[in-house]
């Protein structure tokens, strides 16, 4: 790979096509699976427990092989039977994996270490990195004497050090406290933007993923549901698993009568359902997306069960004629328990619901 002006690795495409990964017992991790990430994009792949998520990015990684016929290139290079030393990819962990007995700059210079970059070279790119991630002063501390936060910087100083083609984060944030997280995934966001490496980050965490990556890849049961950008999948996921996974939903049923008559009811009231949707046994609605107003014509009459205050909104929990609805309005309402409110939703938020236990 030919470096830019600046002395950076010039970024590099993956094309992940049909790979997939069978256990000697039967079991499939990965169904077959055809992905691109663009050069220097950072690509989430998000899913629940068990999707499939890790497989895939061991298989990017070289840690495992993929099933026969799958195949995975960085740019025209294939690089399917290469083992992960020389795929050229940069690895940062849940748990970091650092030398503990190794000072900060020692641990980041480990790579170049071993491939013996020659020693001024490898401390002129130390001191950038420890730079770049905000490390100064503590070159000559060791992991023990570091916050989480810290030991995470290191790390993925570590990894960039060697400049890799691609650099795979698997979980990075998760052992942090959540207003840790907070700060440093928006820190990582900048740091990678920066960096214009190719990077794919594995996470369980909407919010991360949302706040990190370019786009999403959803997974769920060994495959990918949906790719796109995360504004885009969040207000269109055409598929009520992403739509369910990639935030909050309602669901409300509709009846045979609802559906030959072309709509949605709820409560005491009705609306003309879309035409896209009027198949649909049942509509998703998120709950930003009720409206809460005073009793009335054409409103639903619903009475506030529960008010959660969450500090930047209120979450109001709403039932009424046999159906239960959660509202999300803002933190200075004075919506209280018992009371009854009318609720509209626009035409245009309505989202399809249907069997997703088939293949999207």
């Amino acid at each position: 790979m030919e470096p830019t002006e600046s002395g950076t690795p010039a970024s590099v495409r993956v094309d992940v096509t049909d790979c997939a990964k069978t256990y000697p017992d039967g079991t499939r991790a990965l169904l077959p699976t055809t992905l691109v990430v663009e050069p220097g994009e950072v690509l989430a792949l998000l899913g629940p427990s068990g999707c499939g998520k890790t497989t895939l990015l061991r298989l990017i990684a070289g840690l495992e092989s993929a099933d026969a016929g799958g195949r995975i290139r960085f740019d025209r290079d294939d690089v399917s039977a290469l083992p992960i030393e020389r795929r050229g990819v940069g690895m940062v962990f849940q748990h970091y994996a650092l030398f503990p007995q190794m000072t900060v700059a020692a641990n980041i210079g480990y790579g170049l270490r071993i491939r013996r970059v020659p020693e001024a070279q490898r401390r002129q790119r130390v001191g950038e990195l420890i730079d770049l991630v905000r490390l100064q002063g503590l070159e000559h501390k060791r992991p023990a004497e570091l916050s989480g936060g810290q030991r995470q910087r290191v790390a993925l100083a570590r990894a960039v050090a060697i400049r890799p083609r691609v650099l795979l984060l698997d979980e990075p944030l998760t052992a942090l406290d959540a207003k840790l997280k907070e700060q440093l995934r928006e820190e990582l966001a900048e740091l990678l933007r920066r960096l214009r490496i190719t990077t794919v980050h594995v996470t369980h965490d909407q919010q991360e993923a949302l706040a990190i990556a370019d786009r999403l890849a959803i997974m769920r049961a060994g495959r990918i549901i949906g790719v796109g950008d995360g504004e885009s999948l969040y207000r269109d996921p055409g598929h009520p698993f992403l739509a369910e996974f990639l935030g909050r939903v309602n669901r409300v049923p509709r009846d045979a009568v609802a559906r030959a008559a072309g709509q949605i009811r709820l409560a005491d009231a009705s609306w003309p359902c879309p035409d896209p949707l009027q198949a649909c046994e049942a509509l998703l609605v998120r709950p930003e997306d009720l409206r809460i107003e005073t009793p009335g014509a054409g409103r639903a009459t619903l009475t506030v069960g529960r008010r959660v205050f969450l500090g930047e909104r209120v979450q109001i929990h709403l039932d009424g004629a046999g159906c239960a609805l959660t509202a999300d309005v803002g933190r200075d309402s004075a919506i209280r328990v018992g009371q009854t409110v009318g609720v509209t939703i626009e035409a245009g938020r309505w989202m399809p619901w249907f069997d997703d236990s088939a293949p999207a």
